[in-house]
């Protein structure tokens, strides 16, 4: 009876732990942080934890600079992955205002979040010193701006012959109603 009481004691922190994880199918990408999974038959839609990337996908919104190429890398990783596993952290809410779960992901038990910060697609977000994998991200985030990688390139803001016609079109779109309020206010004052 002693024996089968200590066994039950040792597993217990186990099962414990293994409920912060969960084993999920890949369903369908929706841009560089956020993903649509299958979990016991039903599918859900995950944020994932601690990064934020350019938006590629958000309604009446232009897409931001490198939002294309983070939804393409996070996607091109979770069509290959043989396994993919999601850690909540209980530090964190377990859905966000969207109703999206929030949790990190593990591609064959590599934390994706990290490779997508390492590669200069995102920016830790939404997390503090009090997360599981906190000092992880920073330091892969910060990786990417020492290589000026990504977001964190000199080409993001940088204007040359070849680009300066799209950043022109780009800043005129962008504070086009702004310009042409204050135009109009100046005209009719």
């Amino acid at each position: 009876m002693k024996k089968l009481f200590i066994v039950v004691i040792m597993l217990l922190p186990l099962n414990i732990y293994a409920l912060n994880k969960d084993k999920v199918e890949f369903f369908r990408c929706v841009d560089g942080d956020t993903a649509k999974f299958i979990l016991n038959k039903q599918e859900i839609t995950v944020r994932f934890l601690g990064i934020d990337t350019p938006e590629s996908v958000k309604p009446n919104e232009e897409v931001e600079e490198y939002g294309k190429e983070a939804s393409n890398y996070t996607c091109r990783k979770l069509k290959h992955a043989k396994k993919i596993v999601l850690e909540y952290d209980e530090k964190a809410d377990s859905e966000d205002k969207y109703d999206r779960v929030l949790a990190y992901v593990f591609l064959d038990d590599k934390l994706l979040q990290e490779d997508i910060l390492k590669n200069g697609y995102a920016k830790v977000k939404y997390i503090n010193k009090e997360y599981k994998y906190y000092d992880r991200l920073v330091d892969a985030e910060n990786k990417a701006k020492e290589k000026k990688k990504g977001i964190y390139s000199d080409k993001t803001d940088e204007i040359n012959e070849d680009n300066y016609k799209e950043k022109i079109v780009k800043f005129i779109k962008k504070y086009a109603k702004k310009i042409f309020s204050n135009i109009l206010r100046e005209i009719f004052k």
